[in-house]
């Protein structure tokens, strides 16, 4: 793979989407490789994951699997230059809902899974020209939504956690941001949709809370993503994209 053409912006950087085989993460790898990146997806179930990229097996609730993952990526391309850290799960309810393991088990993957990942990957990452990690957050970092409890308070941590790590690397050489997705068309979304009563009631309902009125696209969050990660975002670090159709910061009456 060392002789691929270098070319586009991301062209002869070596990147890692974690949860890279469907939905936002699929879309995250397929927009990196079209602008030139070398793409290594990192999954518990690389059987969706594009067959023209390197897929690792890892399960970013397990540091040893996250170890030995990465440590493959860095022996197949001998460098690593970006990390995407978009592996993640949902929860529902309020406080209540969750028990202690359900809480352990969403924080571990949504929050610590990001300090697995990029500890395994720093050593390559400082000896990058072009170190740069986008953690994948959400609307939920900065807007209080209803029977999101659990998941609101592991994309909060995702997002204080982003800004820690740009401090942390700044000197380094590495950028650190996140993307806030809103309500976004992805699998996750699509099971949520399933189990409701009324699946097109829900879709309406969550389409007409965000301003523009629709779901965001995956292809959407990884523009943004693209954007992040690339050189040309030399000098934007510890900061965040919102994705999400101005539901964070704009209240649009209703026609």
């Amino acid at each position: 793979m060392g002789g691929e053409e270098v070319t586009g912006a991301l062209g002869g950087l070596v990147a890692i989407v974690t949860g890279g085989a469907s939905g936002i993460g699929a879309a995250i790898a397929q927009r990196l490789h079209a602008d030139g990146a070398q793409i290594a997806v990192l999954d518990r179930d690389t059987s969706g994951a594009d067959a023209s990229f390197a897929a690792f097996t890892a399960d970013v609730s397990d540091r040893a699997s996250v170890d030995a993952a990465v440590a493959a990526v860095a022996e197949q391309f001998g460098r690593i230059d970006i990390v995407v850290n978009n592996a993640g799960i949902g929860a529902t309810g309020d406080v209540s809902a969750n028990d202690d393991d359900e809480w352990a088990r969403v924080l571990s993957i949504n929050v610590t899974g990001i300090a697995r990942v990029t500890s395994a990957a720093l050593p390559w990452l400082r000896k990058s020209p072009s170190a740069s990690i986008c953690n994948t957050a959400s609307i939920a970092s900065t807007t209080g939504l209803q029977q999101r409890a659990l998941y609101t308070a592991s994309k909060g941590a995702v997002s204080a956690l982003t800004r820690a790590m740009a401090a942390d690397h700044l000197r380094e050489g590495i950028r650190v941001n996140a993307v806030n997705p809103g309500t976004a068309d992805t699998p996750w979304v699509g099971r949520l949709l399933d189990a409701a009563s009324d699946p097109a009631a829900e879709r309406a309902a969550l389409e007409a809370r965000q301003p523009h009125g629709r779901l965001v696209s995956p292809d959407e969050v990884a523009a943004a993503v693209a954007y992040l990660v690339s050189p040309a975002a030399g000098s934007t670090t510890g900061t965040s994209i919102e994705v999400d159709g101005g539901m964070a910061q704009l209240r649009v009456r209703a026609e």
